[in-house]
């Protein structure tokens, strides 16, 4: 029995249980994309390439426009009723909601389904976040996001094959049930391990307890050699700082990109190189290898840097500006990609670059606020990542119709350098923000 054991290294089963819910997260939401062209062929016979793609742009509209609300949402539950309870939810819901999609017969039924979904996934990043924030020092805090973003990546890789692969034995609507039934089984665990909050926890060890909370009340963020203090600010006084907008903008500017290829990337190979289901496994997780080593770079990268002596400021703004340098190439080449083989490549390229961004984005808020301001403030910059996604999704079937998606991608380009410009100008230097006198 584990009643008085200690479990050494807890924080890291902890951020290994997030990435596996990120990891069933990102397979239940692609299974539409994936099963796009069976869905299309048996509900809308008879409708055209650019038809059928302006029926699922709606759908999946849908869901990012729930998501955003879910992520403003589920940034507040997750402060209310923690992050054991808030997942408990989250997930437990979702996966019903996946596995309802096998009685969709239309776009309203799947615009509910959909609904559902979009409001209880978005609770994984406000609570991921939020988890890392009480289970991680901060100097270990890059490396635990980058950990639990290359769940995405990792669900994105497993995903589309995984599907492709389910095909061959069974229709669509089984294809829901399974997956979103697999995804009630991560309950068991995550309810036994994480009993509560370090601080309380039974089964830690007092050293890594003690090397938790030491590195979060102690950090001289400013090398002025004095302990920078806790400021818990109320969503107004929240909203007032330039840095909290830097937080929100960025977000707004960077995850489109993520959303174009997760929503796209099965449709692009299918209408540009006329893929089916099983082409399309066999092509479409490239990209999400990329993805994968990304996001283990920005956060082994941030935490190598964060040891050698850098300070957060200087450490987040190389990394973000390096992912976006990366990303911004690769979107140009885009226009012109050749065969199938060098475009899904370059989508790789792209996705390294911007899970390198991103993890160290998403801890922004646990950089410059604490406590129940993280999970807050979370939550509004999610909120503003997928309604600007929601917008980009809106305009791709008339962005590439025909065929072309040379716009969407040039898009893409100019919302890398905004990414730049909102880290740059509106936080100044990254650390944390102090109550206004």
């Amino acid at each position: 029995m584990l009643k008085n054991k200690k479990i050494k290294g807890l924080r890291w089963w902890v951020v290994g249980l997030i990435a596996l819910a990120t990891i069933i997260n990102y397979i239940d939401r692609q299974s539409l994309s994936v099963l796009w062209p069976q869905i299309a062929e048996d509900l809308y016979p008879g409708h055209t390439p650019d038809e059928t793609k302006g029926i699922y742009a709606l759908i999946s509209i849908v869901f990012v426009f729930s998501y955003a609300f879910g992520q403003a949402i589920f940034g507040k539950i997750f402060d209310w009723v923690g992050t054991r309870m808030g997942f408990v939810l989250s997930i437990g819901v979702w996966s019903v909601a996946t596995a309802l999609h096998a009685f969709a017969q239309g776009v309203l039924s799947f615009g509910i389904f959909r609904s559902i979904l979009g409001i209880a996934e978005a609770g994984n990043w406000p609570g991921a976040t939020k988890g890392n924030a009480e289970w991680f020092p901060t100097k270990e805090r890059a490396l635990a996001q980058g950990i639990f973003n290359s769940g995405a990546a990792i669900g994105g890789i497993i995903s589309i094959p995984l599907i492709a692969t389910l095909t061959i034995y069974f229709d669509w609507k089984a294809i829901f049930i399974i997956i979103g039934l697999a995804g009630l089984l991560w309950l068991v665990p995550w309810w036994i391990l994480v009993k509560s909050e370090p601080s309380k926890h039974p089964w830690i060890t007092e050293e890594e307890r003690e090397y938790i909370l030491t590195g979060q009340r102690n950090e001289d963020f400013d090398g002025d050699g004095e302990p920078d203090q806790e400021y818990n600010p109320n969503t107004k006084e929240l909203l007032g700082h330039k840095q909290s907008w830097g937080v929100i903008l960025s977000s707004a500017a960077i995850d489109p990109i993520w959303w174009l290829f997760v929503f796209w990337i099965p449709i692009y190979l299918n209408e540009v190189y006329g893929m089916d289901v099983v082409s399309i496994g066999l092509y479409g997780w490239v990209p999400y290898v990329g993805a994968m080593f990304g996001a283990w770079f920005g956060g082994l990268f941030a935490q190598n840097r964060l040891k050698a002596g850098w300070d957060v400021n200087k450490t987040r703004k190389t990394i973000i500006t390096i992912g976006c340098l990366i990303m911004l190439p690769a979107l140009l080449a885009m226009s012109n990609p050749g065969g199938p083989t060098s475009a899904v490549l370059i989508m790789a390229v792209i996705l390294f670059g911007f899970q390198t961004t991103i993890g160290n984005v998403q801890t922004l808020p646990s950089d410059l606020f604490s406590g129940k301001t993280v999970g807050t403030l979370s939550g509004f910059s999610g909120m503003a990542a997928k309604l600007t996604a929601a917008g980009l999704t809106y305009l791709v079937p008339w962005l590439t119709s025909g065929g072309n998606y040379s716009p969407a991608f040039i898009i893409g380009a100019v919302l890398a350098i905004l990414t730049l410009a909102s880290v740059w100008v509106l936080i100044p230097r990254i650390k944390p923000v102090k109550k206004s006198i």
